[in-house]
């Protein structure tokens, strides 16, 4: 894959020579007086622009409804064309679940382990040479992934998953990159969404107390180290600069079993609904959006969603989708 390798050094690379302006600019002010924050000298300008460039599926989005989660990934990706649409032999792929707490797949906050066992395995049949699945998680990343069952789904399934902590602990899993976003410039970002050709973003459908929905935008705060919670205060705004940051090539939504309230921790069952729904899109507002109805929510009242449409990252009206049963 020696095109994807110089891809990625160029995508790091690009931007360096004016990195350094940008790390004094106006979202590095707005965090410079977090008190623990490290004190960066320079960081690169860096893009984690996944998407294709395959015009024929921009509107496209596949549900399927009924069966396992599993059968229910099978059919929504191949809808689209199949995984061989998306992974070309020899692609590094990184598959990013929703796994940030401590809970079984009954309680709905992590994404469903059969899912992510199944889309591992269909990435490795298109040729992927290797699947990485990670995730910067809310509790103890050894008990997230082992207790939501994605650990042992995933590596039955042949991929390989990463713990990784936060970045106070470990900081050598993540880098310095300016971001370029409204608020979200210069911040530290886990270093394997970087060293990667492909990312598929695998979100649950839940609620979010504060942005009222976490959906496949919400879940890039898992790509991100640091002292994630003071984005909070502006949560809209971070969320759009991450999505605009980080473009996966494939949005796969988890609506299998949906957690309808006290989300996102969660923890009682009685709060989780089973719609038995998985659906795939290359657009991450159009996923959000459509991700929106088994909240009971419409799109504009979850505001980083129009947000998004706003700044050009997809379409929230689904009425103007392709809409593909599968």
């Amino acid at each position: 894959m020696a095109d994807s390798i110089d891809r990625r050094e160029f995508l790091k690379k690009s931007g360096k020579a004016v990195a350094a302006a940008a790390v004094f600019g106006a979202g590095y002010v707005a965090f410079a007086q977090r008190p623990d924050f490290p004190v960066v000298q320079e960081a690169e300008i860096a893009s984690a622009d996944y998407s294709l460039a395959d015009i024929s599926l921009k509107n496209k989005l596949a549900v399927a409804e009924g069966g396992s989660p599993a059968e229910l990934g099978r059919r929504a990706v191949n809808a689209l064309g199949g995984m061989e649409k998306f992974v070309q032999k020899g692609d590094k792929v990184l598959i990013k679940p929703n796994a940030a707490w401590d809970r079984t797949p009954e309680q709905a906050a992590c994404t469903n382990p059969e899912l992510m066992a199944e889309l591992t395995r269909m990435t490795l049949a298109a040729g992927a040479s290797e699947v990485v699945v990670t995730d910067v998680t809310c509790h103890d990343p050894r008990r997230t992934f082992a207790r939501s069952g994605i650990q042992e789904a995933v590596e039955k399934a042949g991929g390989r998953v990463i713990i990784a902590y936060h970045y106070r602990i470990s900081d050598a899993e993540y880098e310095e990159v300016d971001m370029g976003g409204q608020i979200l410039s210069v911040w530290p970002v886990l270093k394997y969404f970087m060293e990667v050709d492909k990312v598929i973003n695998v979100p649950i459908v839940k609620n979010h107390t504060l942005s009222r929905a976490t959906i496949g935008m919400k879940n890039l705060y898992g790509i991100i180290g640091g002292k994630r919670h003071q984005l909070h205060q502006q949560i809209d705004r971070s969320i759009v600069d991450l999505s605009l940051f980080l473009k996966p090539t494939l949005v796969v939504g988890d609506a299998y079993r949906v957690l309808m309230r006290n989300g996102p921790t969660g923890g009682s069952t009685g709060d989780v609904k089973t719609a038995e729904t998985v659906f795939a899109t290359v657009d991450q507002v159009a996923a959000d959006s459509f991700g929106c109805k088994f909240l009971d929510l419409n799109p504009s009242q979850v505001r980083y969603i129009p947000m998004g449409q706003a700044d050009g990252l997809g379409q929230m009206d689904i009425s103007k989708m392709d809409l593909v049963t599968a």
